[in-house]
């Protein structure tokens, strides 16, 4: 297990969204928890110094809802009924599908969501291609109350070394550029998938490292019913 993930080693920097005077010009240089860590405040200060919070060319249907707080770069598509909130960047050529929700993510030039797809507290990729029905959480299942989370999110590779830990217990994926999924996935909360990977129908896949050019299947068809915890 890496003790440190860079993003710019999954994720390229935006270059023509407008944001070049903004951190997400270089956010590609931070380690992965530590822009976790100042990702708000980074946020707030794009948000001053964007000529534009919504570029003219974008195309916005009337139906969906932009929040005051996202930025949506040039060129974007966002479709009927999608939703984009919370400290959310589109960056430039994105396209948004029907019934979209996208909340306190950013996502990768030219990277196409398909129809309802929910991501939260991510980061995806340049050309990265997310299918329909395919949902990145971002708060453990395992935490007692689901509105007020605390367990810190974690990733884990193969072997026994220590996770990676997020430092934040809201997180859902770092998702590559050029990364293609098919429809019906649940991801997250905590993954990392590397460039041009692929993950197959049906995945449901969470606080996993998955490194670069990997082909992700589901085979399995077992449910496993026991006592929880508490």
């Amino acid at each position: 297990m890496p003790e440190s993930i860079r993003i710019g080693d999954y994720v390229r920097s935006p270059a023509a969204s407008g944001l070049d005077a903004t951190g997400y010009a270089e956010f590609g240089e931070f380690e992965l928890a530590d822009f976790l860590t100042c990702w708000d405040a980074l946020h707030d200060d794009a948000l001053q110094v964007v000529p534009a919070r919504i570029h003219p060319t974008a195309q916005i249907h009337p139906t969906a809802i932009i929040a005051e707080d996202s930025i949506i770069g040039p060129g974007v598509r966002v479709h009927e009924f999608s939703t984009v909130r919370k400290r959310s960047v589109l960056a430039a050529g994105v396209s948004v599908g029907f019934g979209c929700e996208v909340t306190h993510s950013f996502v990768g030039e030219n990277t196409v969501l398909g129809h309802q797809v929910g991501i939260g507290h991510s980061l995806i990729g340049t050309d990265a291609h997310l299918s329909a029905n395919l949902v990145i959480a971002a708060i453990s299942l395992w935490n007692y109350d689901m509105r007020v989370p605390i367990k810190e999110i974690v990733l884990h590779g193969p072997g026994d070394e220590p996770p990676y830990r997020c430092t934040t217990s809201r997180f859902g994926g770092l998702i590559g550029d050029h990364v293609q999924t098919g429809s019906t996935i649940t991801l997250g909360p905590g993954i990392a998938v590397g460039r041009h990977s692929v993950i197959a129908a049906s995945v449901c896949m969470g606080s996993t490292i998955v490194p670069a050019a990997s082909v992700v299947r589901s085979s399995s068809s077992e449910v496993i019913i026991e006592t929880r915890r508490i």
